[in-house]
């Protein structure tokens, strides 16, 4: 059964006096979740690991960049959703984890066309049909080691397989994405609820839940169980918003910083910002609703039953994990803490 404490109210209320303004930003309520708050002990060894990645991989970065990120410890986001995996079972969703979220900076000015050459790359190292080591860009290469470090914690190639498919549509989610970059407009909510369900990562992290425990011993009419899937989705929207409502003062600070929830019910409903970090909180608090509802009302599962209790148990530690990482960096998502796009692209330019 998924253990859960009365919902707290939000933080502290937002100035009525502030409009749009990064400021303003900085005094909105953020997400409260009344789930564990864990921390695998093996986050300071991963660390360490993730160290020795950016400085073997990351030689396209500058120094700047490469000191940035390590300061950010992205790794930390993995073990603090994953309480419960070893070592060796960590380094595929960490890896996934840093490469990804570096990645995603680097080619933050790329074109769609550009982000799909590179996922076409990334599709064939994951899948192994591309099975030499690349060596002519460190962000490949970590993919493949991703798949390297999968098969040396035993992955399940069922459950690898669907994590693989979610890493894939995050990637075309960046491509996706890129119109509205250069465009520098927000999408309409029905097309930001798409990108951001696939683009937060949380649907990849919704799948490699079933590498802790017992989970692993899931049949598949347990895992592709619409109520399950429905889950899994309120999980990516639920991380992707906490993500944006964070990130908010960056992203107000940044042009084409426009894949954001506060930003996109801004333009839909002519708000102010302050209004639309409101409204934004409200849509994420349903969602939220939504999850713990289910996760308290689960379909008969039969022998699986307890099982699926504690997996939605630790699906709920998981979202809180990922929130903490996010509350308690202080560098990455306040202006002047992010690392600045370096790629140098041929067709990326703005349209406005």
């Amino acid at each position: 059964m998924l253990v859960v404490a009365k919902l707290p109210r939000p933080g502290d209320a937002l100035s009525r006096s502030s409009r749009a303004h990064p400021s303003a930003a900085r005094r909105q309520r953020l997400p409260r979740y009344p789930f564990p708050d864990q921390v695998n002990p093996e986050i300071d060894n991963l660390v360490r690991e993730y160290h020795e990645w950016i400085d073997t991989d990351y030689a396209f970065h500058s120094d700047a960049a490469r000191a940035m990120h390590k300061a950010h410890r992205l790794t930390d986001i993995a073990a603090r959703a994953f309480p419960c995996l070893s070592l060796a079972e960590l380094r595929p969703v960490a890896r996934f984890t840093a490469t990804g979220a570096m990645m995603d900076d680097y080619l933050d000015r790329c074109s769609h066309d550009e982000m799909m050459a590179i996922r076409d790359r990334i599709s064939a190292l994951l899948a192994g049909v591309e099975e030499d080591e690349p060596t002519d860009f460190g962000v490949l290469r970590q993919f493949f080691l991703l798949r390297q470090d999968a098969l040396a914690c035993a992955m399940p190639s069922r459950l690898y397989d669907r994590f693989v498919e979610a890493v894939d549509r995050m990637i075309v989610g960046y491509g996706d994405e890129k119109q509205y970059v250069a465009a520098d407009t927000p999408p309409p909510l029905a097309v930001y609820l798409v990108l951001r369900e696939h683009t937060s990562g949380g649907l990849p992290y919704a799948r490699y839940l079933c590498m802790q425990k017992d989970f692993r011993t899931l049949p598949d009419q347990v895992l592709h169980h619409a109520h399950i899937l429905r889950m899994h989705s309120l999980m990516a929207w639920l991380i992707g918003m906490h993500n944006d409502l964070v990130s908010l003062p960056k992203e107000l600070a940044r042009k084409g910083d426009v894949i954001n929830i506060v930003r996109v019910l801004q333009q839909e409903h002519d708000l102010t910002i302050e209004a639309a970090a409101e409204a934004a909180l409200e849509l994420h608090d349903t969602y939220l609703a939504d999850f713990i509802t289910l996760a308290g009302n689960l379909p008969d599962f039969g022998p699986w039953q307890s099982l699926v209790e504690e997996y939605v148990h630790y699906a709920g530690i998981m979202v809180q994990g990922v929130y903490a990482w996010h509350t308690n960096d202080r560098t990455r998502y306040q202006p002047g803490g992010y690392v600045e796009p370096e790629f140098h692209s041929q067709e990326f330019s703005w349209t406005t």
